[in-house]
């Protein structure tokens, strides 16, 4: 297997104090991601964190017009953000002018396009069904091109019945592996999600990640999803897949919180983790008001607040 990095090298990268952090042992995930290369040629230790926002985050408006993308734009400037990342249920069209205009707006006012999201899902039991979705993975690649996105997000999927995890490990691999080979062309990155099913262990992410072997491979990395073993916390999991990490999806809430019934995030925790390892990528906050109970409208302001807070603090840019 190419790009090879020893376990040392990955102490290096990552760093024994964010290991440390995170209660990471010797256990599977650090082994895993021990043994192989990181999709990014890190130039130094120096993290560069950069604050982004989802534009999920404001999924009820934009899902019934009172949020158009321009809107997001700009609300962008008005919150200090450094970039978006554009979900892509919520475009008007893929026209080329549409697209254009996105782009030029964003440009003429300093924002960047962290990625573009699409809800492409792998995990099909029809070879058919799975041609299908590399067609969908293309459609969007090519999108996210026009758009001056270098980054797409992708789902595993749901686990069907009677298919084990390791079947939907292959079929994600197999049609991943042959994404990135279209997406390469364009200088795009694919990221699969941690989100739910087969992606909710680092296992099965870094398993992906070595089998798919290519440099436009990644894991979109989002905090809150991954399920805590009696060996292996979030946090030890979030380090585990941090070689791999693209855009980074933020919530300060785990994803079984509920109104009420609190479960917040160590947000301090998570920073140190990411500045340790000297990461450089878009932290892109993905508010979720069922978790709090707040309209996005005034609650995901608070979050993008505390995440550009920590940008600056964590961040050598």
């Amino acid at each position: 297997m190419k790009n090879k990095i020893a376990r040392r090298e990955f102490l290096k990268t990552v760093g024994a104090g964010a290991l440390a952090g995170a209660g990471l042992g010797t256990g599977a995930p650090l082994a895993r991601a021990a043994s192989v290369g990181g999709i990014k040629n890190i130039s130094d230790k120096k993290p560069r964190l950069l604050s982004s926002c989802c534009a999920y985050s404001y999924r009820e408006l934009l899902s019934t017009g009172k949020m158009s993308y321009e809107d997001l734009i700009l609300k962008a400037v008005e919150l200090g953000l450094d970039a978006v990342d554009m979900t892509v249920y919520y475009f008007k069209s893929t026209n080329p002018g549409y697209l254009d205009s996105l782009r030029n707006l964003a440009y003429r006012n300093a924002v960047a396009f962290s990625g573009a999201a699409c809800n492409a899902t792998m995990v099909k039991t029809d070879a058919a069904a799975r041609a299908e979705v590399l067609v969908q993975i293309k459609k969007w690649v090519d999108a996210a091109d026009r758009l001056g996105a270098s980054h797409l997000r992708i789902f595993a999927g749901d686990l069907p019945a009677g298919v084990t995890t390791q079947q939907a490990i292959d079929w994600s691999v197999e049609t991943m592996k042959a994404g990135c080979d279209y997406s390469a062309e364009k200088g795009i990155t694919l990221g699969i999600e941690d989100h739910g099913n087969i992606t909710s262990s680092a296992n099965a992410c870094l398993e992906i990640m070595e089998r798919v072997n290519s440099p436009y491979a990644g894991i979109n990395l989002d905090i809150t999803h991954f399920t805590a073993t009696p060996a292996q916390d979030a946090y030890a999991q979030i380090a585990a897949c941090m070689p791999y990490a693209t855009v980074s999806h933020i919530r300060d809430h785990w994803d079984d919180s509920k109104p009420g019934d609190s479960k917040p995030v160590d947000m301090e925790r998570v920073w140190r983790l990411y500045a340790e390892a000297g990461h450089k990528g878009y932290m892109a906050v993905e508010y979720s008001p069922e978790e709090t109970g707040e309209p996005a409208i005034t609650g995901a302001p608070k979050l993008i607040a505390k995440t550009i807070e920590l940008c600056r603090k964590y961040s050598s840019v």
